[in-house]
């Protein structure tokens, strides 16, 4: 072989290598034009422009055919590069105690469609997810879009490599659930292409939020957050989920915030599962739960709506210092970067930040020498757009592969 011929291979190896980290990068919004893909991969020009051309060959992204260059910036003009509108989908799940939803995801987390949202839950996880899959293939249909895999986020712990449910405790499922299992055979029988996968709700929420929300640029994020029930949490470490030696990491709801507090479902008592939940304020707030709505649209109206009655002040006070004293055992342990914050512990930051950070900074020793940012989850349907990031991430890792 001669010279020519092996400089001319090496150049579409290198550029080949590039495709899976590109587009992340365009996925991610970190690089809208092709002059900063090319600085960010550390590639010339031409490699830079032969990627996108083969990702935008791909049907994954799109490149503008004539250079721009935004209002007052310097310098040549570069093409700008998106997510390809039309392109591949990823089927997305959810399932949680006030009910389940399908939807359809592209890149940069798009939400592209959206099956009406179920409200009852079944005791039989077969039943529940064989619904929930058959309302996405209906989307997939109707949009005629490829499919690259399914992912599936569920409010439990889910062990690896097994993807079994452990803890499923406001859900009827028996513990130990195979979800992972259910799920992918599911997807099968529904004739949807590509592999599955399952993930605990809060985990996949700071998974999007890392990539396309409040937690973009952390490098050591961790996200609380409640659900309609329960407390979760999860830290995502240089973009990677940091799920443990079994995919059990971060279980912070059971962590004790008031030793003499409420019984937890887990045995303990006083956990920031039962003590900052949408129960635990509608239960200091001294409101009756009702059957219409979801306990954590419940609980956010009443904050927002009359939070300046003082039941209703006195009971988000007395949450605040709750999570606060979680939030700042956490900072000392882990020495995050950035916390965000979902769910009704959002609302409880927008309400009263100061009193949250300094808490949070008096009770910790990080909090002390630097304030750590706490911030609000900034996504819509957050876990959703998680459980497609499972799916979309064999796509991210090797383009060609994943879609041959």
């Amino acid at each position: 072989m001669n010279g020519k011929s092996t400089t001319t291979r090496t150049k579409l190896e290198r550029g080949r290598s590039a495709l899976g980290p590109a587009l992340e990068l365009v996925h991610t919004g970190r690089a809208p034009t092709r002059a900063v893909l090319t600085s960010e991969l550390g590639v010339t020009r031409a490699t830079a422009g032969a990627v996108a051309a083969e990702l935008e060959a791909l049907g994954l992204i799109t490149v503008d055919s004539s250079p721009g260059s935004a209002a007052g910036s310097q310098g040549r003009p570069s093409h700008r590069l998106s997510v390809h509108d039309s392109g591949p989908v990823a089927l997305a799940a959810q399932v949680h105690s006030d009910g389940f939803r399908a939807a359809l995801v592209g890149l940069g987390g798009r939400i592209v469609a959206t099956a009406p949202k179920c409200v009852a839950v079944m005791a039989d996880p077969a039943q529940v997810l064989g619904e929930v899959v058959d309302a996405g293939a209906r989307l997939l249909s109707e949009s005629g879009l490829r499919c690259v895999g399914a992912g599936l986020a569920v409010p439990s712990a889910v062990a690896e490599p097994e993807g079994t449910a452990l803890n499923p405790l406001h859900l009827a499922w028996p513990a130990g659930a195979p979800v992972r299992e259910i799920f992918s055979a599911c997807v099968r029988a529904a004739g949807i292409a590509g592999p599955a996968f399952t993930g605990n709700d809060v985990n996949l929420a700071a998974l999007a939020e890392h990539r396309h929300g409040a937690g973009r640029g952390a490098q050591h994020l961790l996200c609380v957050a409640t659900g309609h029930r329960g407390v979760g949490g999860a830290l995502v470490l240089d973009g990677r989920l940091h799920s443990g030696s079994s995919g059990l990491a971060l279980e912070v709801g059971h962590l004790t915030v008031n030793p003499e507090g409420r019984p937890c479902h887990c045995g303990g008592r006083g956990c920031l599962d039962v003590e900052t939940d949408p129960l635990a304020f509608l239960t200091a707030a001294r409101r009756e739960p009702g059957p219409e709505e979801s306990l954590l649209k419940q609980s956010g109206d009443l904050l927002r709506a009359e939070y300046d009655d003082p039941q209703v002040r006195a009971a988000a006070e007395e949450l605040i210092d709750r999570l606060g004293l979680g939030l700042a055992g956490l900072v000392n342990i882990l020495n995050p970067d950035r916390i965000i914050l979902g769910g009704l512990h959002r609302e409880l930051l927008e309400a009263d930040p100061e009193r949250l950070r300094a808490v949070v900074a008096d009770r910790s020793l990080w909090g002390r020498s630097g304030s750590v940012p706490i911030l609000a989850c900034t996504l819509d349907h957050n876990s959703l757009v998680g459980a497609a990031e499972l799916a979309w991430q064999p796509v991210l890792d090797d383009p060609l592969a994943a879609l041959a």
